[in-house]
């Protein structure tokens, strides 16, 4: 009979890893980021609420689309909540036009109301609409069902309480602390190169041990490095798009073409790294493979490995001298490497994969010798 710890042991995994998920999740939430978003969402619905009544005419009986307005204007960033705002008053536009173009006068029925939906969902497909096309055959439906015998009224306050709620929504984003996302970005570009230097590393270290190795986790990282490749890419262009329209670009001032040169290094990095990962996991447990990495070479690979990924490291440091320091020492550990290739035994039967890898490391070395420059 099994104990009763056993015995619930399998329902308390699956619970631990569910709690984990949702606490990731909301400790996700409740980063300043996000947390910055709301309080402004939160601040600009409250202030379009408040202007709302002074509206002339009908439109201040529809205070309440005002508050939707700034709520749909907020963005993480000053050009989306412009962009987005933009688009969401034309799209509320052309759902109007259409519920008075189609049906202006008459009770809806189940068939005036099939129609307006079919032909919003189309005219939702125009090309440059972006997130206004969903508002088509939003307005028009509300214009239809809700407007009733006084669509001209309702159209009227719905459009104009909408504009009011955009306008105070991408003001408020302009005005309060609009974010900038260039530290994000530097600190991602910085994680990736040592990602990079770190898998040399790890490489280094398994050609170092009796073989096969016993830790293969970086065989498995090819992926994963990619993945990390793009983020750094979104990462990136999130940093240009933030500064756009943003007023406080003048008082801290950054260089993303910096960055995006950075960026473009880090990803010929990355397919480099990639290749060495995948050149060395087949030679080291791939039977079919008839590539080889004689004995002679191990030593000379390894030194070779770590070396650049340290070099790689250090271009994070800001001690110039340690940057030089080892680029030079990794330049060097590249020709030893070449050099032992050069004067080894030729293998026609069995191709060498240090060639390829050797190949792969002076590429690596010559971005980062451009980086200093």
């Amino acid at each position: 009979m099994s104990r009763p710890d056993e015995a619930d042991a399998p329902p308390r995994a699956p619970a631990r890893r569910a709690w984990r998920l949702v606490a990731g999740s909301v400790s996700k939430a409740l980063l300043w980021p996000r947390l910055q978003l709301a309080a402004k969402a939160g601040l600009a619905a409250g202030i379009a609420y408040f202007i709302a009544p002074f509206m002339p005419g009908s439109a201040a009986d529809y205070p309440y689309y005002a508050p939707l307005g700034a709520l749909v204007a907020m963005y993480e960033n000053v050009a989306g909540s412009i962009r987005q705002g933009l688009q969401t008053l034309v799209g509320l536009g052309l759902g109007i036009g259409l519920a008075f173009l189609l049906f202006s006068r008459g009770n809806p029925s189940p068939f005036t109301v099939a129609i307006v939906m079919g032909l919003g969902v189309v005219l939702a497909g125009l090309p440059r609409l972006g997130s206004g096309g969903d508002w088509i055959p939003t307005a028009a439906l509300l214009v239809l069902l809700v407007g009733g015998h006084d669509q001209d009224r309702f159209s009227f306050g719905y459009l104009l309480q909408m504009g009011v709620g955009v306008t105070v929504g991408i003001m408020v984003n302009l005005l309060v602390f609009p974010p900038l996302h260039f530290r994000a970005a530097t600190l991602s570009i910085a994680e990736l190169r040592r990602a990079l230097a770190r898998q040399l590393g790890d490489m280094a270290a398994a050609l170092r041990e009796s073989w096969p190795p016993q830790r293969e986790d970086w065989s498995r990282r090819s992926e994963k490095l990619a993945l990390s490749a793009r983020s750094v890419r979104q990462a990136v262009q999130k940093a240009d798009i933030s500064r756009q329209a943003n007023p406080r670009r003048v008082r801290y001032p950054h260089d993303l073409e910096r960055d995006y040169r950075h960026l473009r290094e880090l990803e010929s990095l990355t397919f480099h790294v990639q290749d060495v990962t995948q050149v060395l996991a087949d030679v080291i447990w791939d039977q079919d493979t008839p590539f080889v990495v004689p004995a002679e070479y191990t030593e000379p690979l390894a030194r070779a490995l770590a070396d650049v990924g340290a070099a790689l490291k250090a271009l994070t440091d800001e001690d110039p001298k340690h940057r030089v320091d080892r680029t030079a020492q990794a330049s060097g550990a590249v020709t030893s490497l070449a050099d032992v290739v050069a004067a080894g035994p030729s293998t026609d039967d069995a191709p060498g994969a240090v060639e390829s890898i050797l190949l792969s490391l002076h590429r690596m070395m010559r971005i980062v010798n451009a980086h200093q420059a």
